[in-house]
């Protein structure tokens, strides 16, 4: 950052920019170590000191960057920046100097609100940050390893911080609920609404919408809210992981995804809140953090539930209203971000242009406003959704949902078909289920969601792909043609290595589960590593009774479930350049 002669020659600026980032970080350890431990007043005292200096020299570094910087600051950050500064510094009077204001502005004066602006200091700080992405360093497939890896270790250490459960949590269980929350799974080894404390649900959450998300997309769009811009090469790398077809729509992709994102679990939040049951719970706080919790917890696909048999509970079971927005929910996060973008342009497109198109107007015609990605992963989502709720209620209609009626049975079945791509939740007796109906979930589980969403599986693209593919050579095509194109050859390979790769890992975590867990069902240890590969938490009852190293293969299959095989591979192998010639072409056998 540039700053004006004059200043740089009485005090060194830069200096105290890094001095007050270094505190910041200082001061979230101490924020953290805060909440997970109990402290003794002079303790107490010692850190609330410390706080005050984090938060004083954030408001002068944050008024001095507007004084030394030469180029016109966005008017998003002039607002962000004054409301921020007005709160902390009513905060610091009332906490550390006025009596008087701590009668009158009484509800500032709670402890958690200088927590709330000492991390609103550090994201202001982190933002200011130049943080390059060298590709020679770590490619684009690394990186999105390493910061899964990096959300799932922090997860780890923070679930084992005393106040985040009740009874205490062993390494191997923090490290398998981190893995669940941040690969968005929903497998539990310990029960999640008695188990944690509400400040242990508060930190699943945010691993949950961290892992849904990834760390990159949130760190990288405060960077450029701040500061308007970044480097050409951090375009580059964000390009490839956000599938921007523009370099420069890199920044535009992430504010949909955070934007669409933060308004369907809004949204989400307060329908559930409305469909709950008021006797059910002991205070409007209660009532409205487990809708914010199941509403992020469904988007994300991830599974959680505060309630100890997710929607089977009683008093959940029956309400069908609560269960048709928990799989609205979980669909639309299911779809992708990139296909919620083209639908909702191709609402916005025939309602301004055929609803609301004055008389006699020309129709504007835009062709292929719904691409082919989208076409592709709505006709599978709508058939596998359909096939797999009349089959589920064929099979399961005398059985666990014998004790629900008319549209209840529907409704019940429509969950039941569609909560295994992915989503993890359940609204019937799992343990109960008939073995064609477990056959079903089998195979809706490793199809899973759809790309660039927030579920796992080989995806809807994959599965379909491969069908036209031998539809194509049943009737002696050498291409693959849909909605008059043609598929490209190298999502053809994407999607056959996919299929290969996933019946490897999940082959090898069966094979190894059956080696640690001699006394488990072949059948429940395969459902356990599809549900596991597939991110879909959903379980036969055996996953707290897994031996360690059966633990440690689960963690194991969720990561790659979560991050893909192919990108793995990707990670380790060096990149060919490409060669311009051919060898010969040879036909293998096949049958």
């Amino acid at each position: 950052m540039k700053v004006k002669p004059f200043f740089s020659s009485l005090l060194p600026i830069r200096l105290l920019f890094r001095l007050t980032f270094i505190l910041s970080c200082l001061g979230l350890i101490f924020l953290i170590y805060d909440f997970g431990y109990t402290q003794t007043e002079t303790l107490q005292n010692l850190v609330n000191g410390f706080y005050f200096l984090v938060l004083a020299s954030g408001i002068v570094t944050t008024i001095l960057r507007y004084v030394l910087r030469r180029k016109g600051i966005r008017w998003q950050v002039i607002i962000f920046d004054l409301l921020s500064i007005l709160l902390t510094v009513n905060v610091v009077l009332i906490h550390f100097f006025s009596q008087e204001a701590n009668r009158h502005l009484s509800f500032l004066y709670d402890d958690n609100w200088i927590k709330y602006v000492i991390l609103l200091t550090f994201i202001r700080e982190f933002a200011e940050q130049n943080v390059s992405y060298k590709k020679t360093f770590l490619n684009p497939a690394q990186l999105f390893i390493v910061s899964f890896l990096g959300i799932i270790f922090i997860g780890t250490f923070l679930l084992m911080l005393p106040k985040a459960t009740y009874e205490g949590l062993s390494f191997i269980d923090a490290f398998f609920t981190s893995t669940s929350a941040v690969c968005v799974t929903g497998l539990a080894v310990v029960d999640t609404g008695s188990y944690f404390t509400q400040f242990g649900q508060v930190i699943l959450l945010i691993l949950i919408q961290l892992g849904g998300l990834g760390i990159l997309t949130f760190a990288s769009y405060f960077s450029y809210f701040f500061k308007g811009g970044a480097t050409y090469e951090n375009q580059l790398v964000l390009s490839d992981m956000t599938n921007s077809q523009k370099i420069g729509d890199v920044f535009d992709t992430l504010k949909k995804i955070i934007l669409i994102t933060f308004s369907i679990e809004f949204f989400g939040g307060i329908i559930i809140y409305l469909s709950l049951n008021p006797a059910l719970f002991s205070s409007f706080f209660e009532r409205a953090f487990f809708a914010v919790f199941h509403s992020i917890s469904a988007f994300c696909n991830a599974g959680f539930s505060t309630l100890s048999n997710s929607l089977y509970q009683e008093g959940f079971r029956f309400n069908y209203g609560l269960q048709l927005i928990i799989t609205a929910l979980f669909v639309l996060g299911g779809l992708g971000f990139p296909i919620i973008a083209n639908v909702l342009k191709y609402l916005k497109h025939v309602i301004v242009n055929r609803l609301f198109r004055p008389k006699g107007e020309e129709r504007l015609h835009i062709p292929w406003v719904l691409n082919i990605n989208s076409r592709i992963t709505l006709v599978t989502t709508v058939s596998l959704t359909v096939l797999g709720t009349i089959l589920f209620y064929i099979n399961e209609y005398n059985n666990t949902l014998a004790e629900h009626h008319g549209l209840g049975k529907v409704v019940t079945a429509l969950f039941g078909a569609a909560t295994p791509r992915t989503a993890g939740f359940n609204n019937i007796d799992m343990g109960a289920l008939n073995f064609s109906t477990i056959m079903l979930l089998f195979f809706l589980m490793w199809i899973g969601a759809s790309p660039a969403s927030t579920g796992g599986g080989i995806k809807t693209s994959t599965f379909a792909i491969a069908t036209l593919n031998f539809l194509s050579l049943a009737k002696g095509k050498d291409k693959i043609e849909v909605f008059r194109r043609q598929i490209a050859d190298i999502s053809v390979k994407r999607a056959f290595a996919t299929i290969s790769l996933s019946l490897v890992v999940i082959g090898m975590g069966i094979v190894l589960i059956s080696i640690f867990d001699e006394d488990k069902t072949l059948l429940s240890i395969a459902f356990e590593c599809f549900s596991a590969y597939s991110t879909v938490g959903l379980s036969v009852g055996i996953t707290a009774a897994l031996s360690l190293p059966s633990k440690a293969v689960i963690i194991t299959v969720m990561f790659i479930g979560r991050v893909s095989m192919l990108t793995i591979l990707i990670a380790i192998f060096k990149q060919v350049k490409h060669k311009n010639y051919r060898y010969p072409t040879e036909e293998i056998t096949i049958n």
